[in-house]
């Protein structure tokens, strides 16, 4: 696909992965429009970015709905969905709070869902369109007080593979990446640390991924991908 004049919609799209993606989808010559919770860091990466920004919490579905209607009022089209609003919660699991696994839910496979069926509704209808889910090597494999957003992950790739199968009689290219550990405000939201070197994956490289796997032509697709660093230290 050619991204030129291209529209996008990246949620998550003012910091971290979600940034990286819309910053090389707009390079590349889309028209991107951005979603996120914070609304003066999402007013400032999208003036910095040239993006449009839409302030809305993508696990609340009046937000999601409002989301698609500022999308087509500002551009009258959507072409690509970049699926990538996520948070995280990690303990163990007798210390796992119900409300706190239900907000990593609520978000990062409820919302996905909800992203995913209103970009379903324009791409079935238009015979054309592309869903990109951004999801994590988490996906793949369990760990020690992953419980919550371990098990998110699985279900966004469960979901993920249900809509290729529904999605691909239309034209729809529903895609999936599992980045592994990428150096952003991530971990440091959770309460976790990181250490970061040059040695580990930045934005830059998911981004570089996503926007090689939507160049493609359109009579093709990559399913899955997972980004590693080629020699990651700690």
């Amino acid at each position: 696909m050619d991204l030129t004049n291209k529209v996008a919609l990246v949620t998550g799209g003012s910091s971290g992965i979600g940034r990286a993606i819309a910053k090389a989808l707009i390079d590349g010559g889309a028209r991107v429009a951005i979603t996120g919770r914070d609304e003066k860091k999402l007013a400032d990466a999208a003036k910095s970015l040239g993006a449009h920004a839409i302030h809305a919490d993508a696990s609340r579905e009046e937000d999601v709905l409002r989301t698609y209607k500022e999308v087509m009022a500002k551009f009258g089209d959507l072409d690509i969905l970049i699926n990538n609003a996520g948070i995280g919660a990690f303990s163990p699991l007798t210390e796992m709070e119900t409300a706190a696994f239900e907000r990593v839910f609520a978000t990062n496979v409820t919302g996905v869902m909800m992203m995913g069926r209103e970009a379903a509704k324009i791409f079935a209808a238009r015979k054309r369109g592309n869903i990109v889910n951004i999801c994590s090597t988490a996906g793949l494999r369990g760990a020690p007080n992953g419980t919550a957003y371990y098990a998110s992950k699985f279900a966004v790739r469960g979901m993920t593979e249900c809509w290729r199968a529904e999605l691909r009689k239309h034209n729809v290219r529903v895609i999936l990446v599992n980045p592994s550990e990428v150096i952003t405000d991530f971990f440091a939201s959770n309460g976790l640390t990181q250490k970061a070197n040059d040695s580990k994956l930045r934005g830059e490289e998911i981004a570089h991924a996503v926007r090689a796997a939507l160049q493609m032509d359109d009579r093709g697709f990559i399913p899955e991908l997972s980004v590693f660093a080629t020699n990651p230290v700690d």
